[in-house]
């Protein structure tokens, strides 16, 4: 099923999506018709996360009555991150050839010729994104007054339904809850300053909103072969960039194991795959302008839309 987070009469809802997000199932409401019983587990999308196969019972049991009186249409309300406060946010590099692209065009260099180091193929490394500057679809993204070169990034993540430390990357997978798209807004210029310095990234990635996700989460039964999937970016309806899942050269199970090594991973968390190549503005030279409407369309995860203003 796809679940969403979305304002509804000024509050806060969760949301069964239906007809590919033009109408919506307000979960509470659903659940106190079907059952006269208020549902406070459903209240946040954490909260249904964090319910675990109780919760999803008590859903499929909505999905199945779907009460009209609980159905309201899409334009109705406003969209939100499915997580509007995630637990933790990681944002993993699994695809290569993302960073040869854009090395050979920073260093004006073939693209055969870029080395990447040794460590970057062994491993699935990750910076921690600021988990409490997140938007969602439909969101007017403003651009830090400090830069000029606005870029977009080509993403999908998965969402943790359980935690714990050490996980075999063979039982990875069973912690999954489910997928959604992810734009990492990221400020290139500051990028390029920061990143001189070897102390990682700043307030390139971190400003107001630069974190969007949605625009729903599709649970893990529905989702199905998250490596067959096709991905694609239009900036005011023009194609501009154009992947698939299947040149992850880390996989989901890579980075669960990865990241939970000596480290408690929690339900909730959000682990981001990184940029498909061609995926952003870096790789092709096509940046975002005031007022430009950027789309990235992930197959089975609908699409993510957000308009960009000084």
């Amino acid at each position: 099923m796809k679940l969403a987070t979305i304002e509804y009469e000024a509050s806060e809802q969760t949301a069964l999506v239906l007809e590919d997000g033009g109408k919506l199932l307000l979960l509470g409401r659903a659940h106190a018709l079907v059952t006269g019983e208020q549902a406070p587990e459903l209240s946040t999308m954490q909260l249904i996360i964090e319910g675990g196969a109780p919760v999803r019972a008590m859903l499929d049991r909505i999905a199945a009555a779907s009460p009209n009186e609980a159905v309201v249409e899409a334009h109705e309300v406003r969209w939100m991150s499915p997580l509007p406060q995630p637990i933790q946010i990681r944002d993993f590099g699994c695809f290569m050839d993302h960073f040869r692209n854009a090395r050979a065009r920073i260093q004006g260099i073939p693209v055969s010729e870029v080395e990447l180091p040794a460590i970057q193929l062994e491993r699935p490394l990750y910076y921690v994104a600021n988990r409490l500057s997140v938007t969602g679809h439909g969101a007017e993204v403003a651009w830090p007054a400090y830069s000029t070169v606005r870029d977009y990034e080509l993403e999908f993540a998965c969402v943790l339904g359980r935690g714990g430390t050490d996980i075999p990357r063979g039982q990875a997978h069973d912690h999954i809850f489910g997928y959604t798209i992810f734009n990492d807004f990221s400020a290139r210029d500051t990028q390029l300053e920061e990143i001189s310095t070897g102390l990682g990234l700043s307030k390139s990635k971190d400003f107001a909103d630069s974190n969007v996700l949605g625009p729903w989460i599709v649970t893990a039964d529905e989702m199905g072969d998250p490596y067959r999937l096709h991905m694609v970016a239009r900036i005011n309806g023009e194609e501009v960039s154009r992947g698939t899942s299947a040149d992850m050269h880390h996989t989901f199970a890579d980075m669960i194991a990865f990241a939970s090594s000596s480290t408690r991973l929690h339900a909730g968390e959000v682990l981001c795959s990184g940029t498909v190549p061609t995926g952003c503005g870096i790789e092709h030279g096509r940046y975002l302008e005031p007022g430009d409407v950027i789309e990235l369309e992930v197959t089975g995860l609908g699409v993510l839309r957000n308009r960009v203003v000084a």
